[in-house]
């Protein structure tokens, strides 16, 4: 790690920071990933809660998946297997258990693409925003991201935590907004999910889509539930 590290370039780090830093215009604000129905429902009254709740969804849930399509993604973009990650971004826009979380994917997805392009432009990027724009399949942000980290040569043990951190700092930040929690306390989840995050970095590593799959089913059931939440803030 300690020499992946030294041998990053700046200009790597400092676009890494900027792909995942909340002023990237993905809307990720927009999204609680159900959340929002949970703490309505009672399941997350509190910091404990949503820690729980978080660290579930990360280790056995979507946060896993997303963990896989990431690092299947900067694996093809590394070796430059085009046909496999079309076959990623493919299961990766369909691999959804709700109509909220495709949502939530696909317009994350498409708004980090549209940036990437203006922006950072990458040759690889173009053309799986081109194949996917034909087929009409919606760009997933782990798909998105993990190819742009590999272009930028990014080390796998560097960009898939970087990645993991930014998912679940961005649903604490929800959560701070609808327990309500302190921003303290919210920082506080942060650094008590850090052996998650890092955890589910290494497990994810040498994963493949053979190991896609999730137990999570409580923050599914919360997703289809605030479909119809009567008041809602968040989109998902």
């Amino acid at each position: 790690m300690d020499n992946e590290l030294n041998s990053l370039e700046p200009l790597a780090f400092l676009r890494q920071q900027s792909w995942l830093s909340p002023a990237f215009p993905t809307g990720s604000y927009s999204y609680s990933h159900g959340i929002e129905w949970a703490v309505e429902a009672g399941h997350i009254p509190d910091r404990k809660s949503l820690v729980e709740w978080l660290k579930a969804d990360l280790c056995y849930g979507s946060g896993r998946n997303e963990a896989i399509f990431f690092i299947e993604a900067w694996r093809c973009a590394t070796e430059d297997d085009r046909a496999k990650l079309l076959e990623v971004a493919e299961l990766a826009a369909a691999l959804r258990g709700t109509s909220e979380f495709a949502l939530e994917s696909a317009q994350q997805g498409a708004a980090c693409l549209a940036t990437l392009l203006r922006v950072w432009s990458d040759p690889l990027v173009k053309t799986l925003s081109e194949l996917l724009s034909d087929l009409r399949l919606a760009p997933a942000l782990s798909v998105v991201l993990g190819i742009r980290a590999a272009r930028q040569e990014i080390p796998a043990s560097l960009a898939l935590p970087a990645f993991l951190q930014s998912y679940v700092a961005n649903l604490v930040t929800a959560g701070v907004r609808l327990i309500p929690l302190g921003q303290t306390d919210g920082q506080l989840c942060i650094a008590e999910l850090e052996p998650a995050v890092l955890a589910m970095a290494a497990e994810a590593e040498p994963a493949t889509i053979r190991d896609l799959g999730s137990a999570a089913f409580m923050v599914d059931l919360a997703s289809a539930s605030h479909e119809t939440q009567y008041t809602r803030l968040f989109r998902s």
